[in-house]
């Protein structure tokens, strides 16, 4: 089992990323954005730097925090399919060169306009497929997460992915279904369970992201994993009663949400809050571990 996370919520260059992580004393990184570019859409030189950078330091990238099919795309866009390809192509090389055996995907975004169940899913499925084979090929493992998009809407639809994408594990966020509505239910949908959603997928979790928080007035408020829904110690405990190994990659979102456009966060609170998360996580973590007998 290791520790990781996505470095881009701490600071926006390779430098201060790579910093950072060493101070957790970690040797891993969740890469999303280097400044402002995702490491699949930067240029070759721009790359190149940050492979060299990363390889002087000792630090590895454990997973591509993709863009590819993820809530900024949309099913019934060719173009934004046309896309997916040609970053799935770029990472791949990318990851090859890195050692970089994950890749973070999604499932498309979800038509607004369209009931959960006339959302093109074969379509999805039809794509997804293409994408996931083309990492498969490669000796690469891709992961979805439950985020905002198809697989998102509930446990269910996440498992209609696995039943129909051969080869996909899950990445679990734990703080994503504090916030979206659970379109296993009748309406008005409520707020997904954690917990809930955790448990009817655990069997394919291969991956896990943690952030956390809670419902207030309608928005999501982020917190640090052990203030918010307080279902991540849950979550934790039965990861180590399953002899869990993989990553466990913070994203906290409390200084610096990356796809939030209002303003420029301060460089040192996200560095502070970063370090924090990162601790926090690690005692919880080992906790669970003791419980486990596995400490």
């Amino acid at each position: 089992m290791y520790f990781t996370g996505f470095a881009d919520e701490a600071a926006q260059g390779i430098d201060d990323q790579i910093a950072v992580t060493r101070e957790l004393g970690w040797s891993n990184i969740e890469s999303r954005n280097i400044d402002g570019v995702n490491i699949h859409d930067l240029s070759d030189e721009a790359f190149d730097r940050v492979a060299e950078k990363l390889e002087a330091a000792g630090v590895k990238i454990n997973c591509f925090g993709s863009s590819i099919a993820n809530w900024g795309k949309k099913i019934d866009s060719e173009a934004d399919f046309e896309k997916d390809l040609e970053q799935t192509e770029r990472a791949i090389r990318r990851m090859l060169r890195l050692g970089t055996k994950l890749v973070r995907i999604m499932s498309y975004a979800v038509l607004p306009d369209r009931a959960p169940d006339d959302q093109m899913k074969e379509v999805r499925f039809e794509r997804m497929r293409a994408i996931v084979g083309k990492f498969l090929a490669a000796g690469l493992q891709p992961v979805h997460e439950n985020c905002m998009n198809y697989g998102g809407l509930g446990w269910s639809y996440t498992l209609e992915i696995i039943d129909n994408v051969p080869g996909i594990k899950l990445v679990f966020d734990t703080g994503n279904p504090v916030f979206t509505l659970d379109r296993t239910k009748p309406e008005p949908y409520p707020y997904q369970d954690p917990w809930e959603f955790y448990r009817a997928v655990a069997d394919h979790v291969a991956y896990v992201h943690v952030k956390d928080g809670r419902m207030v007035d309608g928005k999501m408020v982020y917190s640090y994993p052990d203030e918010g829904s307080l279902e991540i110690q849950r979550i934790f405990d039965d990861l180590a009663m399953r002899g869990y190994d993989g990553g466990i990659s913070i994203e906290p979102h409390l200084v610096h949400v990356f796809h939030d456009p209002q303003g420029k966060p301060d460089p040192v609170r996200c560095r502070a809050a970063y370090i924090e998360y990162g601790r926090r996580v690690e005692r919880m973590f080992a906790e669970s571990l003791r419980k486990a007998g596995r400490a």
